[in-house]
């Protein structure tokens, strides 16, 4: 396309003034770009434009010049085509249903959440589907953890769509120095991948307090993305995604940094911290928690064998004490490795 097909010259808008929305935000404005972020709370809005800080976001983060908070989610979607949302998967129909009143046809949608919602299973792209006219849709996922990002730490992250367009503009708003952005069309496998990985983060919390060892680590990563690639096959996701940036990449990140949301909530429970009170002192959304529940219902209906995951499922939901899940998971039969038998089909790769 020309130049005038570009929207470079126009804002972007962020939805979601949390920890990752507010480093998008950041990132975009470093590039140039005016940038509008909605947030609900109007003192979070003051601090933002005042100080240029978000301590409840991003602790420590001087927030570029071209980032404005607005509270009024039609002041933040009037003028910008490129919309980038980043808002927890329980309140994501809520704000796209808000949203859906004032988004046209010709907007460029992105999310940046990595979930499903808990009552439907839907991805999020299915929910922006259900809830607005747009079509030019498309999902940001990758091994991000926001602090390091915000820091200028070197990352790289995957847009994915079926719409060119989309992933252009997405790639020039937010690639740096310090960011590479990759190119993907995978939807589903991203979106799946995102949020099974937080299901595993949790399982390897729980294992790095019970101080399992390293070999044990490594066999909790290397089977649960097998488990995570089994079951986003079922669901429709190309299995070699699993095998990129929004699978091992994230997944790897998620287990091993103790910045990880999922990861801390791993920990705890394996302190015998009551599921409630973790949340509570967290402060911030652990997408796994309501996840695990997903991943559960969605490999009973379609019949796909997850016991890493459901185990994580039943210390979350059933009362299960970590050991026990550990020695459950520990008796069980040890199948064929990845590649140990000719005849096994691509949705088979990764085990």
């Amino acid at each position: 396309m020309g130049e005038r097909d570009s929207c470079t010259d126009r804002p972007v808008a962020v939805l979601g003034a949390g920890n990752w929305g507010t480093t998008l935000a950041h990132l975009a404005a470093s590039n140039g770009r005016p940038v509008l972020l909605w947030t609900r709370d109007p003192r979070q809005r003051e601090e933002i434009n005042s100080a240029r800080s978000n301590s409840r976001g991003v602790p420590g983060l001087v927030l570029a010049r071209g980032v404005r908070a607005v509270t009024d989610l039609g002041e933040a979607l009037a003028r910008p085509v490129l919309v980038i949302v980043a808002i927890p998967s329980q309140a994501f129909r809520e704000v796209c249903r808000a949203a859906g009143e004032l988004l046209a046809p010709e907007h460029l949608v992105v999310h940046a959440t990595k979930g499903l919602e808990r009552s439907t299973h839907r991805r999020m792209t299915e929910v922006l589907l259900e809830e607005t006219c747009v079509r030019q849709i498309g999902v940001l996922s990758g091994p991000n953890i926001a602090a390091e990002i915000a820091a200028g730490k070197p990352a790289g992250t995957v847009v994915t769509s079926h719409f060119p367009r989309v992933v252009r503009e997405c790639r020039r708003a937010l690639s740096s120095p310090r960011l590479m952005v990759f190119a993907g069309d995978d939807i589903a496998g991203v979106e799946l991948a995102g949020a099974f990985k937080n299901v595993v983060a949790i399982a390897a919390g729980i294992a790095a307090e019970m101080q399992v060892g390293e070999n044990a680590k490594a066999l909790l990563l290397t089977r649960g993305l097998a488990e995570m690639a089994r079951l986003g096959t079922a669901l429709g996701a190309r299995p070699l995604t699993f095998a990129g940036l929004a699978g091992v990449g994230d997944l790897a990140v998620t287990c091993a940094s103790a910045q990880s949301r999922n990861n801390r909530v791993g920990r705890a429970l394996a302190r015998g911290e009551a599921l409630p009170d973790i949340l509570r002192q967290l402060g911030m959304v652990a997408e796994g928690v309501d996840a695990a529940a997903s991943a559960h219902e969605l490999a009973l209906a379609h019949s796909v064998d997850v016991p890493l995951m459901d185990q994580v499922f039943r210390v979350l939901y059933e009362g299960r004490s970590p050991s026990a899940s550990l020695d459950e998971l520990m008796r069980l039969w040890a199948g064929h490795d990845v590649g140990a038998s000719a005849g096994r089909s691509r949705a088979s790769l990764l085990g």
